[in-house]
This record gives C-alpha cells, sequence and structure tokens, in this order.
C-alpha cells in the first residue's frame, strides 16, 4: 500500500463548494483539512487502532495546488508530515501544510516539525489540538516560536466551512478523543435486526438478518477495532469466529464475557492459531473449564465482579483505543446500562419475523417512560443493499476545544508542581510520554548479520521477532526472517513472529529461551546508543523504577497486578546503569573508545 503521494508537476486539488467571495480561503483550508482527515483513515483495518494523522501540503498560488500528501500507516512508521514533505520536495518552499491533528512527538526527536522547519513550509493549519496531555499545544507553541504561521480549526480559524473540516477531524480521532477523554477505550455497539425489532427468530436462528453487503460492512468494522467483545450466549448459539475475512491486515482480539463459563468445550473461539481469544470471567468459576481454554491457549482474565465498566477500564490498561461489541440483548443492555458505550450501529433489514419470545438487541434498561428513551446524536442514515445502517452516538465526541494548560505551562504557573512525582515510570504505547523506550518505537538500528555485515531494522521489534530464527537449523527459517524484516510495522512484525512460533515451534532456534533477553538487550543499546536524545530521555530517568505497563505480557511487562516480571523494564534500567558508569568512566578518561562501537553503527 502506497503511503505518500507525490506529484512530478503541482496539480489542481478539486476543493467542493468554492465560492468566488472572501470566504474563498476559508473554503480551501477547509477542503485540504478535511482531505488530511480522510488521508489518515486509510490505514485502518491494516493495522491496529492508532492515533489517524494526515497530511495534505498545497502551494500557496490562488490555486492552492496540492504538491504533496502522506497518511500515519501504523505506531512506529514514517509520519505523515516527513511523507509529505519528501512527495512535495521543493515545492514546499512558501507552501501551506494541512494536518488533521497536532502533531504528536512521539518519537522523541521532533521529527515532523523538523521536516516542515527544513523544508521550508511557511503556514500549517491544524484540524484538533493532540488529545493527550502531555502532546497538547506542545507542536503549535514549537512551530510559532520557529516563525511559521499556525492556525488551529475553531480557534483562529471560524466559519461554516470550518465547522464541517473540524467535525471530520473530530470523528477520524474519535477512539483518540473518548480515550483520552474519558480513560476508556471508544467502545461501538453493532446488531442487525428485523424491521420489527428482532435479532433472531423465537428459535434463536439468525442466519441471515442482514445482507452480505452489510456483512461486508461489519467486517470492516472489527478490522478498525482492538477488540470485538460478546457474551457466552453468543458463542453457545452462533459459534461465531469473529474475524474480519478480508485476507491479512490487522486482526482484533476476540473476547468472551461469561461470568459462569458455561461454554462449549469445542468452539470456533477456541481456535487461535490466527486470532487470539480472551474469556473474562467471575473469580473462581469452572476451574477446571479454565485450565482447558489455557491448554488450548485461550488466555483467561478474572475479575472479582465481571461488569463491562471493569472489563473496559481493564482493557483500557491494555493500550485498547477502540471495541466493538457484537453481543446479545442482556450483555448490551448491561453495557449501555455502565455508560461504557459511546456509538450505536444498527443495521435494519426490511424483513419482519415476529414472535413473543424473539430476542430485541437490547434487554431491559429498567425504562418505563418514553420519555426516559436514549436519543442518539448526529445520526446518520446507510443505504447498504436492501438494508438501512441507522449509525448515531449516545455520547457526544468530547469538546477539547478549552485550551488544557500543558505540562509546561503548568509548571511556569506553579514551578513546584511536577507531572512526574512518582518513583515509578510506567510506559506502554509510543504515544505514552515515555513511549520512545519501547521496542515497538520507530527508531531503525543497524546491527550486523551472521556474516558481518550491517542490516538496518526498521525498529527493535523486527530486530527481535527475526532473531527468534536466526541460526536455526530449518532450511525455510532465511524466509521468516525475510518477511519479518520487510514488515511495514513493528506491530505487523511481532504479528507475523508470533504467528509462526505458534505455528512451527520446531523452526524456533534451539537456544531462544536462554537467549531472547540478551538479543532484546542488544538491539535497545543499540538504540539509546545511536540516538542522543533517547540516551538523555534514559538518563533523566535516573533514581526512578521503569515498568512496561502491558498487562498482559507477563514477561516483558509489569502485568495486570504487578505480578508481570518487566524484563523489559529491568533491561532498560540495567542500560541506564551501565551508561551513568559509562559516564563516570569518560570523566577519568576522555579517550577511551566506545565499548558498543563494534556491535552497533549509527543509522
Amino acid at each position: 500500500m502506497a503511503m505518500a503521494m507525490g506529484f512530478a508537476t503541482p496539480i489542481k486539488f478539486k476543493a467542493s463548494s468554492i465560492i468566488n467571495n472572501s470566504d474563498h480561503y476559508h473554503a480551501l483550508d477547509s477542503s485540504y483539512v478535511k482531505r488530511a482527515a480522510e488521508l489518515s483513515d486509510k490505514s485502518a483495518g491494516f493495522t491496529s487502532p492508532h492515533p489517524n494523522f494526515g497530511c495534505v501540503i498545497a502551494t500557496t498560488s490562488s490555486l492552492r495546488n496540492v504538491v504533496g500528501e502522506g497518511y500515519l500507516y501504523a505506531q512506529g512508521t514514517k509520519p505523515a508530515e516527513v511523507q509529505a514533505v519528501e512527495a512535495a520536495g521543493e515545492y514546499c518552499r512558501g507552501a501551506t501544510a494541512y494536518l488533521n491533528m497536532e502533531p504528536g512527538d512521539c518519537d522523541g526527536d521532533n521529527t515532523a516539525l523538523s521536516a516542515f522547519i527544513q523544508a521550508g513550509i511557511t503556514r500549517v493549519v491544524i484540524g484538533i489540538r493532540h488529545p493527550l496531555q502531555h502532546l497538547r499545544g506542545k507542536a503549535i507553541q514549537a512551530l510559532r516560536s520557529e516563525g511559521l504561521q499556525v492556525d488551529v480549526l475553531g480557534e483562529d480559524l471560524r466559519s461554516v466551512s470550518m465547522e464541517d473540516a473540524l467535525k471530520s477531524c473530530l470523528l477520524v480521532n474519535a477512539p483518540l478523543l473518548y480515550r483520552s477523554a474519558s480513560r476508556v477505550p471508544f467502545s461501538v455497539l453493532k446488531y442487525a435486526m428485523t424491521l420489527d425489532g428482532k435479532i433472531a427468530a423465537s428459535s434463536g436462528h439468525a442466519s441471515w438478518i442482514s445482507s452480505k453487503k452489510s456483512r461486508s460492512r461489519v467486517f470492516e468494522l472489527r478490522g478498525r477495532s482492538d477488540a470485538v467483545i460478546v457474551g457466552g450466549n453468543t458463542v453457545r448459539k452462533d459459534n461465531p469466529r469473529l474475524t474480519p475475512r478480508h485476507g491479512g491486515g490487522h486482526l482484533p482480539m476476540r473476547i468472551v464475557m461469561s461470568q459462569t463459563l458455561d461454554l462449549p468445550e469445542v468452539a470456533n473461539l477456541w481456535d487461535v492459531r490466527e486470532v487470539p481469544t480472551i474469556v473474562v470471567t467471575q473469580r473462581g468459576a469452572r476451574r477446571s473449564f479454565q485450565k482447558l481454554l489455557a491448554s488450548k491457549g485461550v488466555e483467561v482474565v478474572e475479575f472479582d465482579i465481571l461488569n463491562p465498566k471493569d472489563v473496559v477500564d481493564y482493557l483500557y490498561d491494555r493500550g485498547y483505543l477502540s471495541i466493538l461489541w457484537e453481543c446479545g440483548g442482556t450483555l448490551s443492555a448491561s453495557a449501555i446500562s455502565s455508560g461504557v458505550i459511546h456509538k450505536v450501529h444498527a443495521f435494519v433489514a426490511p424483513k419482519i419475523i415476529g414472535g413473543r419470545n424473539a430476542p430485541s438487541p437490547v434487554g431491559e434498561l429498567g425504562m418505563v417512560e418514553m420519555t426516559q428513551a436514549l436519543e442518539l446524536i448526529d445520526v446518520s442514515y446507510e443505504q447498504i443493499g436492501a438494508d438501512v445502517l441507522i449509525s448515531g452516538f449516545l455520547q457526544p465526541i468530547p469538546d477539547l476545544t478549552p485550551v488544557i494548560p500543558s505540562v509546561d505551562e503548568t509548571s511556569a504557573i506553579d514551578p513546584s508542581l511536577s507531572p512526574y512525582d512518582s518513583p515509578i515510570i510506567f510506559f506502554y504505547k509510543t504515544w505514552d510520554p515515555y513511549g520512545s523506550f519501547s521496542n515497538f518505537s520507530p527508531h531503525p538500528i543497524r546491527m550486523p548479520d551472521e556474516s558481518g555485515d550491517y542490516v538496518t531494522w526498521s525498529s527493535v521489534e523486527h530486530y527481535y521477532q527475526a532473531h527468534k530464527f536466526v541460526g536455526s537449523s530449518d532450511p525455510n527459517a532465511r524466509s521468516y526472517i525475510e518477511e519479518i524484516f520487510l514488515a511495514k510495522s513493528p506491530e505487523e512484525a511481532a504479528r507475523m513472529g508470533r504467528k509462526m512460533q505458534r505455528e512451527h515451534p520446531r523452526m524456533i532456534r534451539s537456544d531462544w529461551e536462554s537467549v531472547k533477553t540478551d538479543v532484546m538487550y542488544t538491539a535497545l543499546k543499540c538504540k539509546f546508543s545511536i540516538y542522543p536524545h533517547l540516551k538523555s530521555m534514559l538518563l533523566s530517568t535516573v533514581g526512578c523504577v521503569l515498568v512496561e505497563a502491558s498487562p498482559h505480557d507477563l514477561f516483558w511487562g509489569g502485568g495486570r497486578d504487578g505480578e508481570g516480571l518487566n524484563y523489559l523494564g529491568r533491561l532498560l534500567m540495567k542500560l541506564r546503569s551501565e551508561f551513568v558508569g559509562d559516564d563516570d568512566d569518560d570523566d577519568d578518561d576522555t579517550h577511551k573508545p566506545p565499548e558498543f562501537s563494534t556491535s552497533c553503527q549509527e543509522t
């Protein structure tokens, strides 16, 4: 998939509804910001949900010709701003860049901002400020301090057309906005029903209510989600697979909620060769069945009291942005009552099934008067084959227009306040404050291969996953290494490596369990050695405990309740101590050659 579009000569972008009056330039600005939002959505379904960034660069002539475009394919890949600058080339000088969202310096080196400044961009139009507190307003301030004109929709630019563009920017990053404001993943309830409001016949038979085109749209919705949730009744009656079925790309986690674990021993969801499954249940439920699931590779997570709110809180800690609920009426009602559902997609088929006992999409909510009914907002209607898709929000997209003080601004107000008072520093996703510590961060490393020749790996995770197969006696191992090497993102490299390890355990090098921490440490040491800003960031944490906050990885992460081994955090603290020791040695002998120069090269 191409991610950057370049043009040998400028071409005219067809801005819609442009009128020849004083609103002309506002209409152009609006159309390009909407285009950036449209671009940012192009990776949906191919990678795990992530902040969506798109960038359009246009010349400042009266026609405002588009000269470059780009979008973020996945976390850990080349920023949209850099792609657009590279595509536009010399046409950047004096041009305007349009972004759906303020750049986020997740790399720790201001890559996107530097690209604009060095290319000669003179104006930047931004759809929305970054919703994450530690990134909010920083890029805007940095660009303005370099002399660039920065206009933000709803703040510096106001008009009817701007409101439309702003809405596009909010919608495309709704998951991140909800996660930031509510501290829960963006949750979407999806169901298909007949014209008389039934999701199955009285017998329970439900295949199929909606059309084939509607079911294809459901596959697309799954591909846009981090996880798909169903209840135990759905597993028992429908035996679903819950896969996107689009031939590759992102595969969401499959989650089953069941208090009693009254589930079949054989089910499609217990086949985890392609897609993992989590079963969440009440603590102590059917221990023997839990062991059976574990033997099949299904992850079981227990809760003291199983309810939708605690489950989404757990998924928030797991780093998820977007959840799709495909459950029956009982669980749907519980999720709505818990306040965790933000949006609804209802596929209505022109069929009537009747039946006093036929189930409906939402169970008992405790409402007795029509005035208590929940009303959707921002409702849309779409014809899909013979069906009608009705979509709307139960909770409005969070309004982040009021400027929330950034970390720097807070410190300026009260120097005694620090956002990092805790001696424990958690890191997990690459957009976190210390996200650059992650093995998924977008920092290429150059490491020697088996013959001593240096090879550039796109990330530490690429290097780590590929080295599961280095030295394997199986002749097919080399092709696996090459596939991982060419993976477009760290997430894809991880998915490939884990899948190959599950399906072909004999392909894994025989000493992997004993050397995997050394492989990770070598790669981390290279990364922090060749990027000075990362080394400085690591050294700034002296005196703090570093914890990789993954709630599910009990080896590299800290686990859900601190039960994890936190090996990634341990390796970083070990590396930090080594760097501190090297700095002390440098004070004694400034002519001592760097120990690591023989195993790592600058990229």
